[in-house]
């Protein structure tokens, strides 16, 4: 059960140990792109590949798809990024329980966003674990765990590519495990929870007048979407420019200035733009952006 890319792993991971996928759960076709065209999901495309029979129930509170999933008589689901509720009916209808993969090291960072908020705090660390599913957000008993360091040349797509690979092989252990009824499962320390909330648009607006460190860790944790953002003028007038990669840098100066060509102040330190984004157009390298901005040191962002 599962639909976007980082789930595509962990379907290829089972299948090539050889479990048999008897059904796969993702999320309806949805109009994307420029053309608004229906889209399946990664999930979707690769199951179908596979020649997995794939179902896409808009909603699993129905008593006919309650039925149908209890039907397929499985010994156990697992879960990843599937982004719908579970009823009680549907994680009790497997022998052996859902199995979900969560991008964190709970209890820190339960819910949606938890590799963008990891970064965005300043977690030194994150990871993947294999929870067996119960009726809370994210509080079931975790199996097992692989843990990655964030370093502050990562972005979020950075991490999630990590944690999705190790994801698989931890779950393709975890299912091995519970093949032999050898997995163990340990309760949660509700001290220390955390809420992942989603990420809200509002919040990409990057405030110069943090300190580097948290400036740096604002744009990484949100690139590449939504992604972070900052205003420039240029012929007169003000445009958008979303800032996706950064390194810590050299220099002070009042919050928003370019201190060179690449270096902008912050209230502590300052930071290196390395990839932005023009709106409407494509990421590109900070001196490509600035072949056609004509900023010059001594220029303002914000």
């Amino acid at each position: 059960m599962g639909t976007p890319d980082f789930a595509v792993p962990t379907l290829l991971e089972l299948v090539g140990q050889g479990h048999e996928i008897i059904a796969c759960y993702t999320r309806a076709p949805a109009p994307a792109g420029r053309g608004m065209e229906m889209r399946r999901s990664p999930v979707h495309e690769q199951a179908e590949a596979l020649g997995i029979p794939v179902f896409h129930p808009q909603t699993l509170k129905d008593e006919d798809e309650k039925t149908r999933f209890a039907g397929l008589q499985a010994d156990a689901a697992v879960v990843v990024a599937y982004g719908m509720i579970l009823p009680k009916a549907i994680l009790d209808a497997p022998e052996h329980g859902c199995f979900n993969l969560h991008a964190s090291l709970l209890p820190r960072w339960r819910g949606a966003a938890p590799i963008n908020r990891a970064i965005m705090e300043g977690d030194e660390e994150t990871g993947v674990m294999v929870m067996k599913m119960a009726k809370g957000l994210d509080t079931g008993p975790v199996a097992m765990a692989e843990r990655l360091t964030i370093t502050d040349t990562m972005t979020a797509q950075d991490v999630h590519d990590r944690l999705a690979r190790l994801g698989a092989d931890l779950m393709g252990r975890a299912m091995a495990a519970l093949s032999r009824g050898s997995l163990q499962l340990t309760e949660q320390d509700e001290e220390g929870a955390t809420y992942a909330a989603k990420i809200n648009k509002a919040e990409a607006k990057i405030d110069w007048a943090l300190p580097a460190f948290n400036v740096l860790r604002h744009i990484h944790g949100l690139s590449p979407f939504p992604g972070a953002w900052t205003e420039f003028s240029a012929g007169g007038k003000r445009e958008r420019l979303k800032v996706l990669r950064a390194e810590p840098a050299e220099g002070s100066g009042e919050p928003g200035t370019l201190l060179d060509e690449h270096v902008i102040a912050c209230s502590d330190g300052a930071i290196r733009l390395m990839e932005v984004q023009r709106a409407g157009k494509q990421p590109m390298d900070m001196a490509a952006f600035l072949n056609g901005a004509g900023l010059k040191p001594g220029d303002r962002m914000g």
